[in-house]
């Protein structure tokens, strides 16, 4: 058996799963995107504020347009089987980056199987981001002593691409 095969440091897991609607603007629309958000995930959304000045938008430092949460562990796993569902467990290759990170969109909420219509939010979709890692990563993230990791050691896209396969059943387009 090949050597990289047995080697437990090799097991890509996922980090964690990021949700994300961006509503554009302040107001009724971001507060149905936080609603939507706590009501399907049965978590905290935290609101996400610009950077960037972008005149022509009409966008300037500090106004906040959007909201997100993340989920970890067991319960990023569970979330993330019902929204491959809803995109009918098909993922295109553009969904992937070179990192390990797999990215793509819920055109909209009720596709989600078992998710009912709310009238007071109406329809939004959103984004589903999800971080890929391997076991020793931490270097990189941890207070002391950070350090970078190996090449050899980082995820490649096809590497991300048989995980999916794998783990979630995920054909690709």
């Amino acid at each position: 058996m090949d050597k990289k095969q047995t080697n437990n440091m090799r097991n890509i897991r996922i980090e964690k799963m990021t949700i994300n609607i961006g509503a554009g603007e302040a107001g009724p629309k971001l507060e149905k995107s936080q609603k939507l958000i706590e009501t399907l995930f049965e978590h905290k959304a935290v609101k996400t504020k610009t950077k960037k000045r972008i005149p022509s938008w009409g966008v300037r430092p500090g106004l906040t347009i959007g909201v997100k949460t993340t989920l970890r562990g067991k319960n990023a796993d569970k979330y993330l089987k019902r929204l491959l569902k809803a995109v009918g467990n098909k993922l295109k290759e553009s969904n992937f980056d070179n990192n390990g990170n797999v990215n793509f969109s819920i055109k909209e909420y009720i596709d989600i199987p078992d998710v009912k219509y709310m009238p007071d939010v109406g329809i939004i979709g959103f984004n589903v981001c999800i971080t890929l890692e391997r076991p020793g990563y931490r270097v990189k993230k941890r207070a002391r002593k950070k350090s970078r990791i190996g090449r050899n050691h980082l995820i490649t896209k096809k590497e991300a691409i048989d995980f999916m396969k794998k783990e979630y059943g995920v054909e690709i387009l």
